[in-house]
């Protein structure tokens, strides 16, 4: 009929994934923690029987679709770690001391460097001195 014509020809921005395989992040990026380890599960399941494939000497499809398929494992893994640390970041936020996973990295100098509160401090001694010796003012005549 012409209404299932219609919904047919509409083009959808990425066609939900029904087969295993290559999985697109922004996808991943929607799915729950258990969504997630769900789908870990199948694609570790389908790299076990691809490798299986493999090593019996199966079709090459099959064989090529490791890559793939080992590619989508590292997607999943790696969006699963970063809601896990972003999750940690917003607990420790405004608390006084973090983990160091979540400190900021940058360079070990710039980490030992001292904050700008500590560099504007002056000792007593500096500051007697400052006192009794103050910058000297000279009128000059231009």
């Amino acid at each position: 009929s012409k209404a299932t014509v219609s919904v047919l020809n509409c083009r959808l921005p990425h066609p939900p994934t029904t087969t295993m395989g290559k999985v697109r992040s922004h996808e991943l990026r929607a799915m729950d923690k258990a969504g997630l380890e769900k789908q870990l599960d199948e694609l570790k399941q389908e790299l076990g029987q691809l490798r299986v494939a493999q090593v019996t000497g199966g079709p090459a499809s099959k064989v090529a679709k490791i890559k793939t398929v080992r590619k989508s494992v590292a997607k999943v893994l790696t969006v699963l770690n970063t809601n896990q640390k972003d999750s940690l970041r917003a607990l420790y936020k405004g608390k006084k001391f973090q983990p160091k996973n979540l400190r900021v990295k940058k360079t070990r100098a710039m980490r030992r460097k001292l904050t700008k509160e500590e560099l504007s401090q002056k000792t007593t001694r500096q500051a007697k001195r400052d006192a009794a010796f103050p910058m000297r003012k000279f009128a000059l005549a231009l």
